[in-house]
């Protein structure tokens, strides 16, 4: 992570993909699939099929980095193209937190800013909304991408850059 650019990630046509994971429901027996690739243009490219077969229903996309001090901004700007759908982004304070703190979004299936107020993204662990306060917004060592609408559907996400303001 860039502090001076208050860049998480800006994709490019050279982006190297190797800090992002795919964890999709199979972990716990369900068949949704996803991939994460970067299309001619340098935009990531989350896309997929959420399955409800087997129990399953989502789709996610993490990216992991060096612990990083936070506490100066206030919101996460994404550039993005979606498709329409509904998903969450979430962080972590530290990697292997339980919880995440979630914010909902919706996308139009244009290029838009998605604004995400630090203090508005809610404790979470396996769907269930946590008995905590939002999000410290002091460090940061994940960010995700998820999808999970109690709904099969094909999905396509395409990220231009993740920003802190």
């Amino acid at each position: 992570m860039t502090n001076a650019e208050s860049s998480i990630y800006k994709f490019n046509k050279q982006s190297t993909l190797d800090n992002w994971i795919l964890v999709n429901d199979v972990v716990m027996g369900g068949q949704s699939i996803s991939s994460f690739s970067l299309d001619d243009e340098g935009h990531g490219v989350f896309q997929g099929k959420v399955s409800l077969e087997n129990n399953g229903g989502f789709a996610s996309l993490r990216y992991r980095f060096e612990n990083s001090d936070i506490q100066s901004f206030s919101s996460i700007a994404i550039r993005l193209k979606g498709d329409g759908l509904n998903y969450q982004f979430r962080v972590k304070s530290k990697k292997y937190d339980r919880q995440s703190y979630v914010y909902h979004f919706q996308t139009s299936g244009k290029w838009e800013w998605i604004e995400i107020p630090l203090d508005e993204m809610y404790p979470s662990w396996r769907g269930r909304t946590l008995n905590m306060p939002n999000y410290p917004g002091q460090t940061m060592e994940e960010i995700a991408i998820f999808i999970g609408n109690k709904k099969p559907e094909e999905f396509h996400l395409e990220i231009d850059q993740i920003i802190l303001n």
